[in-house]
């Protein structure tokens, strides 16, 4: 299984302890969460060492606080995609 696709759902809001996994799965529940990502052209990031970490976080709870670095890293990439996207 260690090889299998991994894809989690994150979401952040102003007011947010930390942000909270929304969506997780392997294999074919991660290719829906990929798929519902670009159909609703949500931001994609790629970093499977990320993912295999955070997909054994519950949905609906916060990620870990040794995560916090790591995603708020990818929080400021999809700012800075989004405030691109603004601008052009």
């Amino acid at each position: 299984m260690e090889n299998r696709k991994k894809a989690v759902a994150l979401n952040y809001e102003n007011g947010y302890e930390a942000p909270i996994v929304t969506a997780a799965g392997v294999g074919y529940i991660a290719d829906k969460i990929i798929e519902v990502a670009e159909d609703t052209e949500v931001p994609i990031v790629y970093n499977k060492e990320l993912a295999d970490l955070l997909v054994n976080v519950e949905v609906g709870e916060y990620i870990p606080s040794e995560l916090y670095e790591a995603v708020a890293s990818v929080i400021a990439y999809v700012m800075d995609l989004d405030s691109k996207k603004d601008r052009g």
